[in-house]
């Protein structure tokens, strides 16, 4: 909590609202993080390095707000539950849930085991449900609340070989975000899917992307900042799903009108340039 003067020089507390974060750790996360501390937030920021978490939290401090790191593995079904209670115990109401973390299983379906799946799955949708079915309720009784879901320009593109699980995680986030926006948006509650295409972060270094992907020419990328800019701009606009950049744009709407047999074989002739199929 925060003060500020008032007319006879006395302070008197400020409420500020509370943001939580998955997989603030960095890239959009910590960017997130960045923007909703200039917004005047404070931070509950969750992944599961700690020591990332304290970092991000140490160069946050000149915003002046309170700051709260939480190391979990949203791999563990456990954890949603975990964070509720946490927030609970300390009477710390989230106003904005952005559910971030995620992360890319490279090759074909059957080259990996079966808990590769599984923890991918928990991550990527159930961790997501979990989350927004715990914190809604705090929502709908403030009247008041934002649920930014990031999910990706993969998820409104044909599908193709490689990376199996990824793309239709990201198509069931950007339905989900719709329908739950839809059903929230008269109780006062915001709901956003953020669909960033090629985005300069972490994520191609954890899946071991980064030299296939660092072929594609520049125009193709944007910035976190850039990503989420035009991610906050759009829900203060009142968008349910924002495909940010210019290129991205067109490409979401180039599929959806020509043959759906020309989209799927351009994807298909495109996918092992993006990403491994083996």
């Amino acid at each position: 909590m925060s003060t500020e003067a008032v007319a006879n020089g006395r302070p008197r507390p400020t409420i500020r609202p509370w943001a939580l974060i998955t997989g603030a750790s960095a890239g959009l996360g910590a960017e997130f993080a960045t923007q909703y501390a200039a917004r005047g937030f404070n931070l509950v920021l969750v992944a599961r390095r700690r020591e990332r978490l304290e970092a991000l939290a140490q160069a946050l401090n000149h915003y002046g707000v309170a700051v709260l790191v939480q190391p979990a593995d949203l791999a563990d079904s456990a954890t949603p539950d975990r964070l509720h209670a946490a927030m609970k115990a300390q009477g710390i109401e989230i106003d904005t849930l952005v559910n971030n973390a995620g992360y890319g299983v490279p090759g074909s379906f059957m080259s990996q085991v079966w808990r590769t799946h599984v923890d991918f799955q928990q991550v990527m949708v159930n961790s997501v449900i979990a989350l927004c079915f715990r914190f809604i309720p705090e929502m709908q009784q403030r009247a008041q609340g934002t649920i930014i879901n990031v999910a990706s320009l993969a998820g409104l593109m044909p599908a193709s070989a490689g990376h199996t699980l990824y793309a239709p995680s990201k198509a069931w986030m950007i339905k989900f975000s719709e329908c739950l926006g839809h059903e929230l948006k008269p109780r006062g509650i915001r709901v956003l899917a953020l669909c960033p295409g090629f985005t300069y972060t972490e994520f191609h270094d954890q899946n071991g992307m980064r030299a296939l992907v660092s072929r594609l020419p520049g125009w193709l990328w944007m910035t976190a900042p850039e990503v989420v800019t035009a991610g906050l701009a759009a829900l203060d606009h009142g968008a349910m799903v924002c495909v940010p950049g210019l290129l991205n744009r067109l490409l979401a709407v180039v599929v959806r009108v020509i043959p759906a047999r020309l989209a799927h074989a351009l994807s298909a002739r495109r996918a092992s340039d993006i990403r491994r199929t083996d």
